[in-house]
């Protein structure tokens, strides 16, 4: 695990180190036990490449960028390559020569042996470089990839100086990034209450979404990059398998196997591997899994003693039966402002979710573990959220309302929002009314669903902008935008059966542009890395290609899983209902945290003030505390704000 960066600087190449080494230092806490660095090499000028090492595999010999036999094939990795030593071997039978036992080096084999397409041989959450200075080539290329499923970052900018890439958002800004806020990545941020791929909140810096690619030829300065998608669901070998279960019981079978082996393999290292364990049941099916192939594997409950949220007891009934070694790390609501400083700083972008990652992963440093697992990916894949039962009921609401005109829908509205507020929160009726009034701008239910402030809430807080998105044929994007990112993807969900559909759309974007960031940044803010086994990429192709019958049983909690499970789970998980590791931010902003957050919304950031409307921020907040909100809409402007403040001046 590290971070990456790089440069390419034809016009300027004797800066190409320096901007490297200003990266590097600002990726310090993503690896602190080494460095490495590429410049000034004849062969590619202006080309640079550093990485900050967390040492996880081969801690001797691991260092980076790693060299091919004949020193003109360099590499730098962040991330795992879990299937390494299967890959070790072939290249070995292939005539490569390996230096190290490290997972990196399989990169610049497995590139000279397969080119682009070594990417499908991968098993593994990574972002890499890849520098070809062979004589063979035309010129010096630089490669770049991201994982499937976008486990780990990868961002770049185009300057009039050349391209940079890196692991975050924060070391582009360090190597003189213009810290210019982006309205359209501002406009994402607020309905979605996290920016969604493959903007970022900084104008004119980029993320290399989940599953692609992109190939830099190094003198060339004008051609703007252009990411391809090298990732194909519906081309990959469980989709053409023609022996794919077609029924549950044939499903959850053929799923058990490829959940044990996706433990095992996330279970490699050479350091102690532990497991955040809640008491839901994706954390409990990694620790029972996991117990299983090192008995008394060490567990961690984030508690909060003598509160009716607190999951440590069921947390600790299921240590002892799955037999991990466990420890609680209590916190209280008065630790929180204490807490909230690093926490803040820990973020490479804002975010609604992400303190509550990072106090995870506070926690799980406390225990002493270098390497994490996370039930993360369970929800998206096995039907948990509640966007599986709300979704059809939107789109079934659009469907009919588009039956009316415009202006009797919109006169409607209100009515509609009464009646559904009988039943539902003040959010969703709102939404509700939202679906009556038609989903424009939105190209499916799904991302209203999961909206924080859906468009027509959004505009009385911010002045917002929907920037159209430009898509080639074969996927490869010619203008980045995260409007064309959900209409590439709905495209995607709307060819697939209902729960499949939804299922790819969770993956996509709540995953994608949420959890996974959020998880990476701020637990590698802790020098954490955490690994998610569900996210195995075997296993979601498989269960993303199963037919809707053979995947979920309405009525029945993750019905796959448990039943692949059968036997192994514990029986404490027997009879108890969904839990979903939520903090008390209700209670908090209400007590400990209430001056904090009326201090800041007072006060927006200069790079806010020309694009949100002050009088509306505030009413977010006097509606949160008339009870007419929920915490997630104020919390979510303050973390902005104070984003903002330390960022972009």
């Amino acid at each position: 695990m590290c971070g990456i960066c790089g440069v390419i600087a034809p016009l300027h190449p004797e800066t190409a180190e320096t901007l490297v080494r200003s990266m590097t230092a600002a990726l310090l806490h993503r690896g602190p036990d080494d460095q490495g660095f590429l410049a000034g090499d004849p062969r590619a000028p202006g080309v640079a490449l550093g990485m900050r090492r967390l040492s996880i595999i081969d801690l001797a010999g691991g260092h980076q960028p790693v060299w091919n036999e004949t020193h003109d094939v360099a590499a730098v990795l962040n991330g795992e390559i879990y299937n390494y030593r299967d890959l070790r071997e072939r290249l070995t039978l292939a005539g490569h020569h390996f230096s190290t036992q490290s997972d990196t080096e399989v990169l610049v084999h497995a590139w000279e042996e397969w080119s682009e397409d070594c990417l499908a041989e991968l098993r593994g959450m990574f972002a890499f470089a890849v520098l070809d200075m062979r004589g063979q080539v035309l010129s010096p290329q630089l490669f770049l990839a991201r994982d499937p499923l976008g486990i780990k970052p990868l961002y770049y900018a185009q300057t009039p100086g050349g391209i940079l890439f890196a692991s975050e958002v924060r070391a582009l800004l360090a190597a003189g990034v213009p810290r210019a806020l982006s309205p359209d990545a501002l406009t994402s941020y607020l309905v979605f209450g996290s920016v969604s791929e493959p903007v970022t909140l900084v104008e004119n810096v980029f993320s290399l979404p989940p599953g692609h690619s992109m190939l830099l030829l190094v003198p060339d300065r004008r051609r703007a990059p252009r990411p391809r998608p090298w990732w194909n669901l519906r081309r990959s070998p469980a989709a053409k398998d023609p022996r794919r279960p077609r029924d549950h019981a044939a499903a959850a079978r053929a799923l058990r196997p490829l959940l044990e082996d996706a433990v095992r393999a996330h279970l490699i290292a050479d350091v102690p591997v532990g497991l955040f364990l809640s008491s839901g049941l994706d954390s409990t099916a990694i620790a029972a899994l996991a117990a299983r192939e090192q008995p008394g594997i060490h567990s961690f409950t984030l508690s909060f003693p003598g509160t009716s949220y607190d999951e440590a007891p069921l947390a600790r009934r299921i240590a002892e039966s799955c037999g991990t070694s466990h420890s609680e790390i209590p916190l209280d609501g008065s630790d929180i402002p204490r807490h909230l400083e690093e926490a803040m700083a820990s973020l490479d972008q804002p975010t609604m979710d992400g303190i509550n990652s990072y106090l995870v992963s506070w926690a799980a440093r406390q225990t002493g573990l270098k390497v994490a697992l996370s039930g993360l990916g369970g929800d998206e894949l096995f039907a948990g959220y509640p966007t599986f039962h709300s979704v059809p009921r939107l789109r079934f609401l659009a469907q009919a309302a588009g039956l009316l005109p415009g202006f009797l829908r919109a006169a409607t509205a209100p009515l509609a929002e009464k009646i559904a507020s009988w039943k539902l929160s003040p959010d969703a009726a709102r939404k509700a009314a939202g679906a009556w009034r038609g989903l424009r701008p939105f190209p499916d239910a799904y991302f209203l669903a999961r909206a924080l402030f859906p468009p027509f809430e959004a505009d009385r807080v911010a002045i917002t902008r929907y920037r159209p998105s430009a898509v080639a044929e074969d996927g490869t994007t010619l203008l980045p935008t995260w409007m064309g990112w959900l209409e590439r993807t709905s495209g995607e969900a709307h060819s697939m059966e209902t729960v499949a559909g939804i299922s790819w759309l969770e993956l996509r974007c709540y995953m994608a542009s949420t959890l996974l960031r959020d998880t990476d940044s701020v637990s590698m803010s802790r020098s954490l890395e955490v690994r998610v086994p569900l996210l195995d990429t075997p296993l979601v192709e498989f269960v993303a290609t199963l037919p809707d019958r053979a995947r979920w049983r309405p009525g029945s909690q993750k019905s796959l899983l448990t039943e692949a499970l059968a036997g192994i789970l514990p029986d404490t998980l027997s009879n108890q209902p969904k839990r979903t590791f939520t903090l008390p931010w209700e209670d908090w902003l209400r007590g400990p945290l209430r001056s904090t957050i009326e201090t800041s919304l007072a006060e927006l950031a200069p790079a806010l003030l020309p694009h949100l409307k002050a009088p509306g921020v505030l009413a977010v907040w006097q509606d949160f505390l008339a009870g007419r909100t929920s915490w997630s809409r104020p919390w979510s402007l303050y973390v902005l704000n104070e984003w903002c403040h330390r960022n972009l001046g």
